[in-house]
């Protein structure tokens, strides 16, 4: 790049940045402030406590009892309403807490201390996936270490499947890139959606339980007879209770009757507590996804993806999915109220775990259903928005054009997504030339470079900006054979699981030419001159086959395959140079074959006596 492009990323890079201190610095003044309030606030209640037990007492040794309920009272009122307010400045500092620490994760992020970060995805970790551990997808420094927000267990598995199962359609693609492109500009929207998820006590959790507990529902409970009985037993039973109380012309047997009655039907139905109890189990988790979808739902996006999610979310009434979660944390909460000592009384009384049961299959037969819908629409936005800040973080990257036909891969200045400070290279695949042998000496960057393509083909699927200043590619299923290793538990050697890698390549290039693949130091289990033959029928193969692709080898004779092939496959390579008894490297690629080994050089770094 230029110096005036390198100036100008600089700059964009810089005022990403600033705009995260400037955030994080606005969220912890108002941490802070709030922090004072409520230490003030507890002084205040206890000194209401205090001054209001000791007017109640003084008043009350004066013998103006009036007055001293008064007082009482008054106390009792303010401290209660002191309480409430105390906790709901409690819950407003938790969730200030989160979004400065939401911001100075962005600012680790962009300082490159993102490989701290404790998501790391190694449960995605798949030895048999045809590139995601080649191009370190997951793990220890991996592409989802470094882009995940997502917090709840859907949300993380959405992030590992667009990673790992792009689609075939451009179509699709291009959508998404619109819908990340317009999330990266919402920093602030983005920014409290995570924190809703953050907040959660156990967002990691498996929902499946409780998608299939809200779409099971028991329709005893929806009949007119079950509904009818509900309703009108307790006004009768408690109608009698007042006559007998306030008359005499009631004998107790009918309300004592009523109450036998319902407490009958309430010892019966050994399921109704187990899904009382369930509601209640799924009530925080169900509350957040409250949140997260009403910051949603409220907010207007212009991209038909975005609205295409949030019109699914809508039931055959028109009403949003956060109001009809809400009745069911509504429900939640009425519940609770089960585990308190005067329940069992109210409960005999109103009937009210079948009042609650009724309502509760009500919502599960009208809304149950959707549930699942509505927290993938939640896992979508998660994985979404991780993507988005790949674009809210890099600015200068481009954003790939995806081109339906086999166009190849064109890039310009494309550099490793994973690096602090990438060497970017311009490279070219097309139907004239559409294999890249790459050659050079040990650690020149010929791995490096396959990793850089294969990440941004990767991220291109994705719908996310690429490392690049412009890159084209069409869509392409991609395999790699990189880092192969012995699988001792089903007694397979690393040559031998090369072999059943670079098998699956072949088998897919047959079945569709929409092939791109990434060898590096391929048949290393085997002597130079099989691995020198071996290399090049397959290349031969695959180019026949009209599967695109990269090779990094040390073998030069393989060059010979330009010629061969009539300039189908291409030769590239890396070099070294040496300066002060020191060898470097400037990760530049170069046409042609590499005319340089380091070898020899690098054995007597080591400390080994080579005669010459």
């Amino acid at each position: 790049m230029s110096d005036l492009s390198d100036l100008r990323e600089e700059i964009k890079q810089n005022v990403a940045q600033e705009r995260y201190r400037k955030r994080e610095a606005y969220y912890t003044r108002k941490h802070e402030t709030l922090t004072q309030v409520i230490n003030r606030l507890s002084n205040l209640r206890l000194m209401v406590f205090v001054l209001g037990a000791l007017a109640t007492v003084v008043l009350y040794l004066k013998d103006k009892v009036s007055w001293a309920y008064g007082a009482l009272l008054i106390t009792a009122i303010l401290f209660v309403a002191l309480v409430f307010w105390h906790q709901a400045l409690k819950t407003r500092q938790s969730y200030l807490s989160v979004l400065k620490e939401n911001y100075a994760q962005a600012l680790r992020r962009l300082a490159g201390e993102w490989k701290s970060f404790p998501d790391r995805g190694e449960d995605f970790q798949d030895l048999e996936h045809a590139y995601g551990e080649d191009l370190d997808l997951f793990g220890a420094g991996s592409l989802y270490q470094w882009i995940t927000t997502a917090q709840t267990f859907r949300g993380r598995e959405k992030l590992r499947e667009i990673l790992t199962e792009p689609p075939r359609d451009c179509e699709v693609i291009r959508k998404r890139q619109e819908a990340i492109r317009e999330l990266s500009l919402n920093l602030a929207w983005r920014q409290r959606f995570l924190a809703e998820a953050k907040l959660a006590k156990r967002p990691g959790r498996s929902p499946a339980a409780m998608i299939s507990w809200a779409q099971t529902y028991d329709p005893t409970y929806l009949r007119r007879s079950v509904l009818l009985g509900a309703r009108v037993l307790p006004l009768v039973t408690l109608a009698f209770l007042l006559l007998y109380f306030f008359t005499a012309r009631v004998s107790y047997w009918y309300p004592l009757l009523g109450l036998l009655l319902q407490t009958g039907i309430l010892l019966t139905g050994k399921q109704r507590g187990k899904t009382l109890n369930a509601v209640y189990e799924f009530k925080e988790t169900i509350r957040i996804y409250e949140k997260m979808l009403e910051r949603f739902e409220k907010r207007s996006f212009r991209a038909a993806y975005l609205q295409t999610l949030k019109d699914n979310l809508r039931d055959r009434e028109g009403k949003p999915a956060f109001e009809q979660i809400r009745k069911l944390t509504g429900l939640a909460d009425l519940i609770a109220n089960r585990g308190n000592a005067m329940f069992l009384i109210v409960n005999i009384l109103t009937l009210w775990d079948i009042q609650c049961l009724i309502s509760l299959e009500a919502w599960k037969e009208k809304s149950g259903r959707s549930l699942g819908q509505w927290i993938d629409t939640i896992a979508e936005l998660e994985a979404l928005n991780s993507l988005a800040l790949i674009a809210a973080d890099h600015p200068q990257w481009s954003w790939p054009l995806i081109t339906p036909e086999t166009a190849g891969v064109v890039a310009a200045g494309v550099g490793h997504p994973l690096l602090e400070n990438p060497v970017c290279n311009d490279l070219a695949l097309d139907k004239n030339g559409g294999i890249l042998l790459i050659t050079g000496s040990n650690m020149s960057g010929k791995s490096t470079l396959l990793r850089t393509v294969g990440l941004n083909l990767v991220l291109a699927y994705t719908g996310a900006p690429v490392c690049a200043r412009e890159f084209r590619c069409s869509v392409y299923r991609i395999f790699t054979c990189m880092r192969v290793r012995d699988n001792l538990e089903e007694n397979i050697s690393s040559f031998y699981a090369e072999l059943l890698r670079i098998k699956q390549i072949v088998q897919a290039s047959k079945q569709d030419r929409q092939i791109f693949f990434l060898l590096d130091e391929i048949f290393k289990g085997t002597n130079s001159q099989d691995r020198h033959a071996g290399a090049k029928v397959l290349i031969r193969q695959l180019s026949k086959a009209g599967a695109m692709g990269m090779v990094s080898t040390h073998d030069l004779e393989l060059g010979d395959l330009e010629g061969e092939t009539k300039r189908k496959i291409r030769n590239y390579h890396f070099r070294e140079y040496y300066q002060n008894d020191q060898i470097y490297f400037d990760y530049k690629l170069r046409q042609g074959i590499s005319t340089t080994r380091n070898a020899m050089y690098l054995i007597r770094m080591a400390g080994i006596e080579v005669e010459s």
